[in-house]
């Protein structure tokens, strides 16, 4: 039985990382008409998914005008929880914004060819998802005209350099060099599809296009750059998939509180920021493909090879879980293990459950290749997984500071209608840029397509080819 077990999970990881296209039916240009297809007269259920961003967005932004006049008062935060749903979402975007790496650089240097119909769309969701997370450190401090002086790292007058030491400045840094990368690695592969957008194009639209695509033709000389260039920038935004969410968690595990003090962080967030991604990138593609007709070229196999990434890191995460619940009892200091009985069956075992079912429990079902094979269940749990990854980070901040080592400074905390108002807003602001990005660009990378297409076979006797 275990050794049954073994092979399965070797399979499922081999599947996730060199798994090879399928074979492909169709021409170069039926890529180009395909793809550039999307990108003309959109669905109608474009302009309503379209409509509903907007709605989330104007919510968002009106929640924000109001507590930028009236003040964070009007947030749930309050002591001892000085983070609460806005670190949260923090936590949660950035984390998303991991599986766009993952897919296109990781996957790229293990040449699995699956990634190639989806790499765009992961692409995309980094670039906003991380525009989005950093929009929240600007909400949490309040007097957002303020915040660029506080975060600059300036000496007071004794000549401490206080904001540059702060943990919370290794986000700054982290989180700008990842969407440096992030976004250059993103353009860099739009170039060529570009260049084939603005030779099918006229007008005004042939001029953007052709500023946008930087001149280019096709040349051997081009390609031969390209290539070079884009397996650099892969192999640089490799070391970041594993170093900017590290370096989140630090800003939880570098300080003494009950629940965050521990080693385990760094690689816990990683996993758990991967799981996110790619199910947000399941939920994003499965309606995409839909709404823009690309069938033909995001296919089950690709699918199937996404959720078992899903999976993979499912288990890893629920691993993490078990041994965060270990070291707690084995540790010995009873401020740490009270909090984690707490999480279980204290005032917040609510959210806890909600965690550990939809991250661990029902990814499970991902083991039966008939559930990875229908994309509805699928679509269903890979949307549970979000919700759980984002219990998880709330899960963590709030657990935890709620209670620390005086008992005189418990509190409670429940986030109110603003905080909710700002998060919703968010995820309108996300789909919005992502809707305008389909309407406009390839959903799918057309070069990568061609590039796993089969080659012409080339007769060896020239009698043949005559």
């Amino acid at each position: 039985m275990v050794s049954i077990w073994q092979g399965s999970y070797r399979e499922i990881v081999w599947g996730a990382f060199m798994s090879d296209a399928v074979d492909w039916d169709k021409s170069v240009s039926d890529v180009n008409n395909g793809v550039l297809a999307a990108t003309g007269k959109p669905h109608p259920t474009f302009y309503v998914a379209l409509g509903l961003s907007l709605v989330c967005l104007v919510i968002g932004i009106v929640a924000w005008a109001l507590q930028i006049t009236y003040g964070t008062g009007m947030a749930g935060l309050n002591s001892p929880v000085y983070w609460g749903v806005y670190i949260t979402d923090f936590v949660f975007w950035v984390g998303i914004g991991h599986a766009g790496t993952l897919i296109s650089a990781i996957l790229f240097l293990f040449r699995a060819k699956w990634r190639n119909s989806i790499n765009r769309s992961a692409e995309a969701m980094t670039v906003f998802a991380v525009i989005t997370a950093g929009l929240f450190p600007l909400i949490h401090v309040g007097r957002v005209w303020l915040a660029a002086y506080w975060m600059v790292p300036l000496p007071n007058t004794n000549n401490l350099w206080v904001n540059f030491r702060s943990p919370l400045m290794w986000d700054v840094f982290a989180i700008s060099t990842y969407l440096t990368v992030s976004l250059t690695f993103w353009y860099m592969g739009l170039v060529p599809d570009l260049a084939s957008m603005r030779d099918r194009t006229r007008g005004y639209k042939r001029l953007i296009y052709g500023f946008l695509s930087f001149g280019w033709t096709g040349t051997l000389r081009q390609w031969h750059h390209y290539e070079a260039g884009y397996g650099f920038l892969a192999a640089l935004a490799t070391p970041l998939v594993l170093s900017v969410h590290s370096i989140v968690s630090w800003d939880f595990a570098m300080s003494v509180q009950p629940g965050w003090h521990t080693t385990i962080f760094p690689p816990y967030f990683v996993a758990g920021a991967i799981l996110s991604g790619c199910a947000m990138v399941y939920t994003l593609v499965l309606p995409f493909r839909k709404m823009f007709n690309l069938e033909g070229f995001i296919r089950h196999e690709h699918l199937e090879a996404l959720i078992k990434l899903t999976l993979l890191t499912s288990t890893i995460v629920a691993y993490a879980y078990g041994i965060e619940f270990f070291i707690a009892w084995y540790s010995g200091n009873p401020y740490e293990w009270i909090i984690f009985q707490k999480r279980a069956y204290g005032p917040y075992a609510f959210y806890f459950w909600v965690m550990t079912f939809c991250n661990c429990v029902f990814p499970l079902a991902f083991w039966s290749k008939k559930v990875r094979n229908n994309t509805t269940a699928c679509f269903i749990i890979c949307v549970l997984v979000n919700v759980g990854m984002w219990f998880e980070r709330y899960n963590i901040i709030i657990s935890s500071l709620v209670e620390d080592f005086i008992p005189g400074s418990w509190g409670h905390y429940e986030p109110s209608l603003t905080e909710i108002a700002i998060t919703i807003g968010s995820f309108g602001w996300f789909f919005t840029w992502l809707l305008i990005f389909c309407r406009f660009f390839p959903f799918v990378s057309m070069s990568e397509l061609k590039l796993i297409m089969p080659k012409p076979m080339r007769p060896k006797d020239k009698s043949l080819a005559a």
